[in-house]
């Protein structure tokens, strides 16, 4: 029975890799990510992944709640403009923003590990310090 999470951790994390690459892709394109999406979908093989319907749900949940998740990023990342930021990070952040506000069976903890995670293997140095730190003030902000 133990196998449960094992398993699903690394699916997560692979949705969480393909919202990153969609929201990513329509931040450098200045696209609106479900545009993106549809053509990203169009692309993939099928049958579909399983863990495609969390990546769709991140996606979709984002680009719903964009400017309050941009908003509450820019304020609580002292001193970082979001365009200042690193495309990378700007986007893990809104897909952990997003799952601390709206994806209540996403505990904040794992939200932001997976961010920082994601972080230490796809951008800077500094970045999983900077993604944690900014994260960790959101979520105190939402258990508010």
């Amino acid at each position: 029975m133990a196998e449960g999470p094992k398993q699903q951790m690394p699916a997560r994390r692979k949705a969480r890799k393909r919202a990153l690459d969609v929201l990513f892709e329509a931040d450098l394109r200045n696209r609106p990510p479900v545009e993106v999406l549809a053509s990203y979908l169009e692309r993939i093989e099928k049958p579909h992944p399983e863990h495609l319907g969390y990546a769709v749900g991140l996606v979709e949940g984002v680009a719903a709640h964009l400017d309050r998740i941009d908003e509450l990023i820019a304020s609580y990342a002292e001193g970082w403009t979001l365009d200042r930021m690193p495309v990378v990070d700007r986007n893990l952040a809104r897909i952990a923003v997003y799952e601390l506000l709206y994806v209540d069976e996403i505990d904040d903890a794992v939200a932001i590990s997976e961010a920082v995670e994601l972080a230490r293997q796809m951008s800077t140095d500094d970045s999983p310090r900077f993604l944690n730190g900014v994260l960790g003030r959101i979520a105190e902000y939402a258990t508010r």
